[in-house]
């Protein structure tokens, strides 16, 4: 059977673009357009309005984002755009209800502003300033942007940790979701880069699950603003890394995916790489295991029956694992990072370590 191809979606900033332009020339014809187009760095879109509703000097119109087949949290809330003429020139922003504010440095909107990033707002004011011109009128306008039920969306993404405080952030460079690309994962992975850098920390915690997270956090005391979770992403991580170091990281996860990371592979994910078991049954021959462990071990079906046959024996292999793990992100960050690693068993045990 042939395989459907997934559908793409549209950005919250592109939504936000959309409801602001139908918004903008409301209030200045009195007529909301439905469906409302905007331009698009490649291309155009159109996009049905959802809430429409003008109250004194203001227009408001809404639309619904649709991120496809993108399991994106923000996929079906409804993005609303109020819209104002100002005295002063260009668009100004404000955060309305469910669209967060920056409260920490680091992030590419400065402390205090809403949580609009510079696309959606240059790709907003480009729209408002076409609707101007349309309109024979030299006007600045006052842009609120709100997500309804946005701060509780939130609380499903890395925004606290990365100070984003009462909402979801206004996000998208394209204004298209590319159905699991994961972009806003990895977006969130260098943003918290950014922040701990921008803030002083000088150790994090790059972690594949929150298990290993919250026992690289008890061990080492740190703050939440310290702890990054890369999931399966190794490779984005420490490319963004290898540009903007911070002195010392702790690379924390379980013993399966950190035995594919020992590897080199750059995509942890079940779906896109596995476990070497023929690699893993050579380490425990090098750690001294007899031939029957080493056989039964080539012939294991996964990365824990493995594991098991080692600590039947004493062998450390999970250490085994962790200075691979350890030598490889050495390798990518050219020496200018501290680096230890803890394997973590599902229970929190930790049962391998490698470096200082």
């Amino acid at each position: 059977m042939a395989q459907t191809e997934l559908r793409r979606g549209w950005t919250t900033g592109a939504c936000a673009a959309a409801a602001a332009r139908a918004a903008g020339t409301a209030l200045l014809t009195g007529t909301f357009p439905d469906p409302v187009s905007i331009t698009l760095p490649r291309g155009s879109a159109s996009f049905g309005l959802a809430h429409r509703a003008t109250e004194g000097s203001s227009a408001t119109a809404g639309v619904v984002k649709d991120a496809g087949d993108d399991p994106d949290v923000t996929h079906g809330a409804l993005v609303l755009a109020t819209v104002q003429q100002s005295s002063d020139e260009g668009v100004h922003f404000a955060a309305g209800e469910g669209v967060g504010t920056v409260t920490k440095p680091g992030l590419a909107v400065a402390v205090g502003e809403p949580a609009i990033n510079p696309k959606p707002r240059e790709l907003i004011a480009r729209e408002l300033a076409a609707v101007a011109r349309e309109n024979r009128i030299d006007a600045g306008f006052h842009v609120t942007l709100s997500i309804p039920g946005g701060e509780r969306l939130a609380a499903k993404t890395s925004n606290a940790r990365l100070g984003i405080e009462g909402g979801l952030s206004v996000l998208g460079t394209s204004g298209i979701v590319i159905p699991y690309s994961c972009a806003s994962w990895i977006h969130s992975i260098h943003r918290g880069i950014d922040v701990a850098r921008a803030t002083g920390t000088s150790h994090i915690v790059l972690s594949t699950g929150r298990t290993s997270e919250q026992v690289a956090q008890q061990r080492y005391e740190l703050p939440d603003s310290a702890l990054i979770e890369m999931g399966d992403f190794a490779g984005a991580t420490l490319t963004y890394l290898a540009r903007h170091p911070i002195p010392r990281v702790t690379i924390a996860g379980g013993f399966a995916k950190l035995s594919k990371f020992a590897r080199g592979v750059r995509d942890l994910h079940s779906s896109r790489s596995r476990v070497d078991i023929s690699a893993l049954a050579a380490q425990l021959e090098q750690l001294g295991a007899d031939l029957a462990a080493v056989e039964a071990a080539r012939r294991s079906h996964s990365a824990g029956a493995v594991l098991e046959l080692a600590e039947t024996r004493g062998l450390p292999l999970a250490s085994s694992v962790a200075r691979r793990v350890r030598e490889v992100a050495s390798a990518s960050l050219t020496g200018r990072v501290d680096i230890d690693v803890l394997v973590v068993a599902r229970n929190g045990a930790v049962i391998g370590t490698a470096g200082p």
